[in-house]
């Protein structure tokens, strides 16, 4: 296992540069930059625009330009945010963290729900509480993200019951300990749920179709003929092999919320990487988008790889060798 999580680690390595080398390139093939719509401004010289240009080597061709930020990406240095002014690094540092937030708090909404609707439903199927799950998964997958993320917005409003937007209060530097948590998972509550619920109903499905796949299987029935117990027959028996194929899809169910959560951000005023990226396209950061989009492609590969081990973990079949 440590061999192959060796070597998958070492893969990353020359599929972070095919990323990141075409991302630089179509980039730079883009018309202007932050320096151009700078240029606008009467109040900034043309000196002053030839001097940051030659400051930070926009005037290299974009091959060399790209060898240098590589250099420095090396060393965790991702350049300087023209809009923001500070060091890329620090910016996505915070934002980050925010988006890991969401997406994990995602990932435990819609995987805490599917596995036992599913279960439930597979047990008890084709009564009022499978249709029930079934009504609720087919919900789920039928509602566009972005359409239920504005109905969320629009009932917060209404209601009053949760914030409209953003990740903390105006008082929040103000708040004691407990409840700047507390305020933070009001803030949470919302987006959480327009994440999850799509990945939540996909998975719900698959459950349920795996456990009810693997309720057929010849061991099941030998099982049930000696004497045991519905509930060692499922749990026990049935449950490790029928949850085995959705484990295999935690990295793209993973993947999927993080570009999910980029949508999210955007509708619900959540500040993660996804929102900075944007933000940075519109204002074309160049070095806040290449650092926001490898830190992104980091976080995906790592979820795959996640995914490779706990299916190694819950299967002793499965060796990685």
């Amino acid at each position: 296992m440590k061999t192959y999580i060796l070597k998958r680690l070492l893969h990353m390595i020359p599929l972070l540069l095919g990323i990141t080398f075409f991302s630089f390139m179509i980039i730079s093939f883009a018309p202007g930059d932050y320096l151009t719509d700078m240029s606008q401004n009467p109040q900034v010289s043309a000196q002053t625009i030839e001097d940051l240009r030659t400051q930070f080597g926009l005037d290299r061709p974009w091959y060399i330009q790209y060898a240098k930020w590589l250099w420095n990406a090396s060393h965790l240095d991702f350049g300087y945010s023209f809009a923001n002014q500070v060091p890329v690094f620090t910016l996505i540092r915070e934002r980050m963290f925010n988006t890991l937030l969401l997406a994990l708090s995602a990932a435990l909404f819609a995987w805490g729900l599917s596995i036992p609707l599913g279960i439930i439903s597979a047990v008890r199927q084709n009564t009022w509480v499978d249709r029930s799950a079934s009504f609720v998964s087919f919900l789920g997958l039928s509602i566009p993200e972005v359409f239920f993320a504005l109905l969320m917005v629009l009932f917060a409003a209404k209601t009053k019951l949760f914030p409209v937007g953003g990740m903390k209060s105006i008082d929040f530097e103000y708040m004691s300990y407990p409840a700047q948590i507390i305020n933070l998972l009001h803030h949470l509550i919302l987006p959480t749920i327009v994440l999850g619920s799509i990945s939540m109903a996909g998975r719900m499905r698959q459950m349920r179709a795996n456990l009810l796949e693997t309720l057929l299987q010849d061991y099941i029935q030998t099982a049930r003929a000696k004497g045991l117990s519905d509930r060692v027959v499922i749990y026990k028996h049935a449950l490790r092999n029928a949850i085995n194929p959705l484990i295999t899809l935690f990295g793209f169910t993973l993947a999927g919320l993080l570009s999910g959560a980029f949508l999210v951000e955007v509708v619900m005023s959540w500040p993660g990487l996804g929102r900075l990226t944007l933000d940075a396209l519109f204002s074309r950061d160049l070095y806040l988008v290449m650092g926001s989009l490898l830190m992104a492609s980091v976080m995906l590969i790592i979820g795959n790889l996640v995914a490779d081990i706990l299916l190694a973990l819950s299967d002793p079949r499965i060796r990685y060798e």
